[in-house]
Parts: C-alpha cells; sequence; structure tokens
C-alpha cells in the first residue's frame, strides 16, 4: 500500500509503495539489501573475533558528496526483502555465529524493520548502524527492539553539513535523535569478552579543513552524556573519492598531526571510553562488494 512518506528529517511526502519510489531516498516502501555477511571492520567491540553480522540496506537520505558507498546510496540496489524474509536473514547470520546484527543506513526503511525485528528473539544484540540523520518520533518506532545506537555524528556546524550533505538541518536533527537513542538504551554494557552488549557508540569522521567541526562534536558528547556513559569513535579515515572537483579541500587525506591534536582535545574534555584512528586508516580496503553475498537465495 502506498504512502506518503515522513519518516525522516527530510518530511519530503514521496510517495512509497511496492512500485513507488521517490526522495532523496529514492527508496520504495519495502528493503532493497545489497550484502548481508558477517564483517570485520566495525569497532572492536562491534565486529569482535567472529564478526558483525552486517546487512547493507541500499539508499540514503543524505547525500554526502564524500560518501564511499556511493554505488548503492543513490538508488535501490541490491534484492527487495520482505519484512519475513528480513527476518529470516537476521536469523541465518545469527546462526552464523556474528555477534550482532548490524543494520547499516537503515534509516529509510525503519518502518519494514521495525516489522521484521517485534517479537524476533535473536538472542544477540541489534545495532542500528545510521548517519545520525533520523527523526527521533520514528526513532520511537524501535524502542525495546534496538540494543546498540550506532549513529553518525558529523556535523555540529551547519555550513559542512549543508555544502557536504545537503543538510543544512542536520546538527539540529542529528543531535536531537542522539539524545532519543541514549534515553532509549542507557549508558553502554559489555560482556566478559568486551563485546558491546547495549548502549550508545557515536562515531565522528574528522574531514579536511573541519577541525572546529570535529571539536564542536567533542564539546556535544562532553557535555550531553555523563562522563563513561557512551563510547566515541573518532576516525581519521576519510579517503577522497572520485568526482570531488567542486570541493578541492575534500581531496586529501587528514594529516597525522591534525589527527593527534583533535585526539587530545577529546582527552581534554574528558572522553576516554572508545576508540580513534591513527592516518593510516586513510584506505577503501574496508569496503566490501556490494554483490547480494548472503542473500542471493532469499
Amino acid at each position: 500500500m502506498d504512502y506518503k512518506c515522513s519518516d525522516c528529517p527530510r518530511n519530503c511526502g514521496a510517495l512509497r509503495g511496492e512500485k513507488s519510489a521517490g526522495g532523496v531516498c529514492v527508496s520504495p516502501a519495502a528493503a532493497h539489501v545489497v550484502r548481508a555477511a558477517p564483517h570485520f571492520g566495525e569497532e572492536p567491540c562491534i565486529s569482535g573475533s567472529r564478526g558483525s553480522g552486517a546487512v547493507f540496506f541500499s539508499g540514503c537520505n543524505l547525500r554526502c558528496v564524500f560518501c564511499q558507498n556511493r554505488e548503492i546510496s543513490r538508488s535501490a540496489a541490491g534484492k527487495e526483502l520482505s519484512s519475513a524474509q528480513l527476518r529470516e536473514l537476521f536469523l541465518r547470520l545469527r546462526d552464523e555465529g556474528v555477534h550482532n546484527i548490524n543494520l547499516v543506513t537503515p534509516s529509510h526503511y525503519i518502518r519494514e524493520i521495525a516489522k521484521a525485528l517485534d517479537g524476533l528473539e535473536l538472542g544477540i544484540p541489534v545495532v542500528w548502524n545510521s548517519s545520525g540523520y533520523d527523526k527521533p518520533e520514528s526513532l520511537k518506532m524501535l524502542e525495546g527492539l534496538v540494543q546498540i545506537y550506532m549513529p553518525d555524528l558529523k556535523y555540529l556546524k551547519q555550513e559542512p553539513a549543508a555544502r557536504y550533505s545537503a543538510a543544512p538541518d542536520y546538527p539540529a536533527v542529528a543531535a536531537a535523535a542522539i539524545k532519543e537513542m541514549y534515553r532509549q538504551v542507557g549508558p553502554y554494557q559489555m560482556d566478559e569478552e568486551g563485546i558491546l552488549k547495549s548502549g550508545l557508540l557515536i562515531r565522528h569522521l574528522i574531514l579536511p579543513q573541519q577541525e572546529l567541526n570535529t571539536m564542536d562534536v567533542i564539546d556535544f558528547v562532553a557535555e550531553e552524556f555523563p562522563k563513561g556513559s557512551v563510547l566515541f569513535s573518532l576516525m581519521s579515515q576519510y579517503t577522497p573519492m572520485p568526482g570531488l572537483q567542486k570541493f578541492p579541500e575534500l581531496q586529501t587525506t587528514v594529516d597525522d598531526e591534525t589527527s593527534r591534536n583533535l585526539r587530545s582535545y577529546m582527552l581534554k574534555m574528558g572522553i576516554e571510553d572508545g576508540y580513534w584512528q591513527d592516518g593510516a586508516a586513510a584506505t577503501d580496503e574496508m569496503i566490501p562488494d556490494f554483490d547480494l553475498t548472503g542473500i542471493k537465495d532469499l
């Protein structure tokens, strides 16, 4: 049944249904998946020794000019799966021994995902791995269904949010969304193996020439949440992608000095729980093949 969508902060009213797709996410109502398999490229508390059961969805409600997954983020690529098929997929990944079910770029399929998770006893955590551009009201659909929220916090300055992701409201929206995520799951909890059982892990990718934006993000995390209650991942893995001629400032990686200075600032602000990367992380080696691995027979 077609519906006018207002599930994400765009509130675009696009008609979405079995055959209709529109809006910024360019996605129909049913979820489209491009890969589902154990993944080892997340933070250690997510990937662990057995991998994270990563389900990669196509489409996205942002338009980041530096996106590494552009081949799937700008269309409804992949295989269409019903909520029943998503349930089967989650159970299959669980049975492969992964530490968690990791929903990658899921925001525009929140209705179908909530339906798939409702009443499903997995015995392992579900990870909501989003851009942070989530609508707090929509996140309430996931309360009790998602144990770990792992959002990006890309920007807390409006200018780069507008310039690089076509979302000038991103700072306010993401801040509100992340507060709602924390309300749902509370302070983080690890198991005896150092694997995250529940809680909030906020990620931030340092962009070239955006040190002040990163400092604002660090300030927000330090000031908004009690010390030791959330995990923070400061990432230096920014890798220039093709097609950035209009953005010369993005055609370079983040230098080691900038990375070290921002890590020092993070520690100065009292953020000690989490992760950070050095400049050697700037590579595209961890981008998987979006070749329908794990879903061809569904």
